[in-house]
């Protein structure tokens, strides 16, 4: 890692428990989409208490897909473009699929075609809008309330885009760990393991400074220590609250690195085999810590900070901590024939997300 770095965030974040309050005061009287999910009970009770703190949005955007793809953002486009009165402000409460819908609209208003141009490269970044976001994510794992892109699906081509650019950071963040109360098991999981991985790949990354590595450390072990009590003790509002801050500053750390070979090989599987986006990025996470030992002495460090001196054995102690939360670290399990992994490996080394990883290939296919 060079010498020299920069770090930046220009997010503004409210957290705290009932900090949804804070919604009226950062719309600020502007007209507002009102985006959100439409499958629980949940999520009707947060539109009637936005509208009632932020007054009546202009139009309200329930049809989020949990992997947004080419389709369905434009129907959400189009859902968009009936507002009565243009929206100034897009309010996003809920996952990652729905701040990264967020980001969508607000670089595209109600045409999908506009952000589609863009990301199959036929656009400029002066075509994209930019209308203003406040994200409030209703679950710890994804950081999208604090990065500029977004991530967009062509299920019909098999290809997964980033859609990025500077203007999609949300003006402000609320993180409320109350919101995430109602959060089942599962998903609880696959975010926590989301948010881990966000850590760590920003720790192994040709990106890494020492201000993402701290806010990466403290992310890995806070998810480590958290996580596995959170998911006996769901109800909890203590640990839920640990795990909003932990995922936090896992974004914080990518929003200046991005991500690395862990979710470069994750696109593959969700798109080729349905894994859920939080285990598919995760349990290659063993194997890349195995791969990297050695490699750079800053890394080392990060890592030791987490796993102890004994690198090696840090990696046995993250493969049995996922064991114990249920997620296997063998592709195979995954539906992936080996001779499948083995070009998984190879492609993703070479996708943009697998060029910030500092490994080599002969490391990760000796520990793979």
């Amino acid at each position: 890692m060079s010498q020299s770095w920069k770090y930046a965030n220009p997010v503004n974040v409210t957290f705290g428990a009932g900090s949804i309050s804070r919604i009226g005061e950062k719309v600020a009287g502007r007209s507002y989409c009102l985006l959100t999910y439409n499958d629980h009970p949940a999520f009707d009770a947060l539109v009637d208490r936005v509208s009632k703190e932020a007054g009546r949005p202009s139009v309200v955007v329930r049809d989020v897909e949990p992997n947004p793809s080419f389709q369905g953002l434009r129907t959400a486009c189009a859902a968009f473009g009936v507002a009565a009165e243009v929206p100034q402000v897009i309010v996003a409460i809920g996952g990652g699929s729905v701040i990264d819908t967020a980001k969508v609209l607000a670089a595209s208003g109600k045409d999908f075609a506009r952000v589609q141009a863009y990301l199959q490269g036929r656009a400029g970044a002066d075509t994209l809008l930019n209308l203003p976001i406040i994200a409030v994510p209703t679950t710890s794992g994804t950081g999208s309330e604090v990065t500029c892109w977004a991530t967009v699906w062509d299920t019909d081509a098999k290809k997964k885009y980033s859609l990025a650019h500077e203007s999609l950071y949300p003006e402000h963040a609320i993180l409320d760990p109350e919101l995430t109360l109602v959060i089942p098991r599962a998903l609880t999981l696959s975010t926590g393991l989301d948010a881990l991985s966000h850590a760590l790949e920003s720790i192994w990354n040709v990106n890494a400074n020492p201000v993402s590595s701290n806010h990466a450390v403290f992310a890995a072990r806070e998810i480590m220590v958290v996580l596995p009590h959170l998911l006996e003790r769901l109800d909890d509002l203590d640990l839920r609250s640990r795990m909003s801050r932990a995922s936090l500053l896992a974004g914080l750390a990518f929003s200046n690195t991005k991500t690395a070979l862990a979710h470069s090989l994750s696109y593959y599987l969700t798109l080729h085999h349905g894994t859920v986006h939080g285990i598919a990025c995760s349990f290659t996470l063993p194997a890349i810590l195995r791969s990297v030992i050695g490699r750079d002495a800053a890394c080392d460090a990060a890592l030791m900070q987490i796993f102890g001196e004994d690198l090696v054995r840090g990696a046995n102690d993250l493969d049995a901590f996922l064991a114990g939360l249920g997620v296997s670290t063998q592709a195979t399990d995954y539906g992936v024939t080996q001779d499948n992994w083995l070009s998984a490996i190879n492609d993703a080394l070479l996708g943009e997300r697998g060029r910030n990883f500092i490994g080599s290939r002969d490391a990760i296919l000796a520990a793979a």
